[in-house]
């Protein structure tokens, strides 16, 4: 671009002054004709540098999901492929044989039928101590009785003695029975009285085991979390998942990603969010890709003073400034488009000054993406 702007301005010069004869080509014209496209691009590229930044470092990075199985088993299908293949969110990624986990299912839900079936007999248990407790309450009512009628009769002469002790010995033997069924009656109390949730403990926790028999069955069934692509995919039907954390089988890359440039930090104090930006990828010659500033990320590892025992280096050695990312926003035309991970390219910012000299960097910037189609390679 500079060097169109050169040969311009060159033309017009050999117009002016050698063509037309308009202006004396002396030295003193000489001198002013060469000052002024120095002066003038150094201006305008300073300026250019300010109020519409560029960068030469572009990257696209994607976050990646490693995909390990919950449970442990033999796997029976693997329905995907690798490669650039969109897998939705919710497809099945691979499925283990879910025999043994049904099977525990199935003896988890029979103990819950045995454990509910066990409950309804405290019921009925609670029920008969509680009717056997107040029929002995009135036995021992009437034997109180019939102890203080027999004392009468002995006083006045009227009864015998055997007789008194004889009820005396039936009033201990009641309370003997009472005291035995109030124990049974309570104890049965405490079993139902231990609920969890709406239900007695046994009850809570063959479902808990159950809900995680359950939950176990149905991690067999492995699926997408994301819109993402597959990589690293080893796995096949036969092969025997572990069930641990550090045992990924295959890795998710997100479809969308995040596209980042890198630019010095004296380049970042005009750019704000919502500031208009384009970008080119190496991947897509010739193709400008608008976007929106989403936010300076105004941190760096050269700002990172981790805790440690030892005192910090400065200046061991010269170390140049370190740079600050830029994140962009796609705008919706190029929202669907392919994004690579680890893709390249350049970028330029747009801020909301100087507009009239940014058709400028607009020009430079389509140049450049034209350019990629250029393989500059020897053999």
């Amino acid at each position: 671009m500079e060097l169109l702007l050169l040969g311009i301005y060159a033309f017009f010069v050999w117009l002016f002054c050698v063509k037309l004869k308009w202006l004396p080509w002396n030295p003193t014209t000489q001198i002013i004709a060469v000052v002024i496209p120095i002066v003038g691009l150094t201006v305008l590229i300073l300026m250019l540098n300010v109020f519409a930044p560029s960068s030469h470092d572009v990257r696209v990075f994607k976050y990646t999901v490693p995909v390990v199985s919950q449970v442990r088993g033999r796997v029976i299908e693997v329905p995907i492929e690798e490669g650039n293949r969109l897998i939705k969110k919710g497809d099945v990624l691979f499925r283990v044989d879910p025999t043994p986990y049904q099977l525990n299912v199935n003896s988890l839900q029979a103990q819950l039928v045995g454990a509910e079936g066990g409950a309804q007999q405290l019921r009925e248990q609670l029920k008969s101590a509680t009717g056997n407790t107040a029929a002995l309450r009135a036995r021992i009512e009437l034997a109180r009785k019939r102890v203080a009628e027999n004392k009468e009769l002995a006083a006045t002469g009227a009864g015998n003695k055997f007789d008194l002790e004889q009820a005396e010995s039936n009033l201990q033997d009641l309370d003997s029975q009472l005291s035995t069924a109030i124990a049974n009656e309570a104890q049965v109390r405490a079993q139902l009285a231990a609920v969890v949730d709406g239900d007695i403990a046994s009850i809570a926790r063959i479902k808990a085991d159950l809900a995680s028999a359950r939950w176990d069955l149905e991690q067999t069934t492995v699926r997408s979390p994301c819109d993402c692509y597959v990589i690293n995919l080893a796995l096949r039907p036969g092969a025997f998942v572990a069930g641990m954390p550090f045992n990924p089988v295959m890795t998710l890359v997100e479809s969308t990603g995040q596209v980042v440039a890198l630019f010095s930090q004296n380049e970042l104090h005009q750019i704000k969010p919502g500031d208009e930006a384009e970008f080119s990828l190496l991947t897509n010659p010739g193709h400008i890709v608008k976007a929106k500033v989403d936010s300076v990320i105004w941190a760096q590892g050269m700002g990172q003073m981790p805790a440690s025992g030892t005192l910090p280096m400065t200046g061991a050695l010269a170390v140049p400034p370190n740079r600050f990312a830029v994140k962009f926003d796609v705008a919706d035309p190029d929202k669907d488009l392919l994004l690579p991970a680890g893709a390249a390219g350049a970028a330029a910012v747009y801020t909301e000054r100087m507009e009239p000299i940014q058709i400028l960097r607009k020009v430079l910037i389509r140049v450049g993406a034209y350019a990629d189609y250029l393989v500059l390679k020897l053999h």
